[in-house]
């Protein structure tokens, strides 16, 4: 069997930067084929990696190059992993069950691209992507910090909060918390944030209506309650989707937070 994170195939893709390479990448997650996105700055130069973990389900949410390419403008290889099952990935997109395999190997991706420094790789992570990136730095000891923006921490919650997504969530995860109650905990990283050793930077809008503020909230009182460093950034004004202007200056700012983190 191939091993985890080997990258079997690699194409370009059109990059709306010119400064900024993208690449469409294949890598391997336990025995399955599944794709990503890898924007690499041009200047030859060592670069802090970024695995961005993306919200949303199958095109919901699918990664944007445009996206990708203003986080590595700022400084950052960074490599966005579609998930399994989507845009031609074998598998089935999980969310959040064993498709985290596909982001904990993402970092392995990153660390085998020469320009990266393989002892500062953050995680990125927005919406549903917030329980993926909890996932990987509880399963994962190398990690330099989180950012999760309007981050999914609870998927209980969410069932909840989003009559919308119900039917999907009973189809990909085999039922409802009530009558499948293990396989939505085993999906709420909550439990095991003591795990965590890399520091949490929480960025939520308080108007949200796709992840309700309280998910914030639940995620901070975990951090607290367990001693775990963590800071956050609340906008009132904001719902799940923040304005041209104030979203990049906020990427911004937290690719400068990021840096900032110590390697521990």
């Amino acid at each position: 069997m191939v091993p985890n994170a080997t990258i079997i195939h690699r194409r370009g893709y059109p990059s709306p930067n010119p400064h900024i390479r993208l690449e469409e990448i294949t890598y391997m997650s336990e025995g399955l084929r599944v794709k990503g996105m890898l924007a690499t700055p041009k200047a030859d130069r060592k670069y802090e990696g970024i695995v961005y973990l993306r919200g949303g389900m199958q095109h919901i949410g699918m990664v944007r190059p445009a996206r990708i390419a203003q986080f590595a403008s700022q400084g950052f290889v960074v490599f966005a992993p579609y998930y399994r099952g989507n845009r031609g990935g074998e598998g089935r997109d999980e969310f959040a069950g064993n498709d985290r395999q596909d982001a904990i190997f993402a970092v392995d991706v990153l660390k085998h691209q020469p320009n990266v420094q393989q002892d500062r790789i953050h995680l990125f992570a927005f919406s549903r992507g917030g329980i993926m990136a909890l996932w990987t730095a509880i399963l994962r000891e190398d990690i330099t910090s989180i950012v999760t923006w309007a981050g999914i921490s609870d998927v209980i919650f969410t069932y909840n909060e989003r009559k919308d997504m119900r039917r999907m969530m009973k189809r990909v995860i085999g039922g409802t918390p009530i009558n499948m109650p293990d396989a939505y905990r085993e999906r709420t990283a909550l439990f095991r944030v003591n795990e965590i050793n890399a520091p949490i930077l929480i960025i939520h809008g308080m108007k949200d209506e796709n992840v309700s503020f309280e998910q914030a909230i639940l995620l901070e009182d975990a951090l607290r309650e367990h001693d775990r460093k963590y800071e956050t950034w609340y906008f009132p004004e904001y719902t799940h989707y923040f304005p041209a202007a104030q979203n990049a200056q906020t990427v911004r700012d937290l690719c400068i937070w990021m840096k900032q983190q110590q390697t521990h």
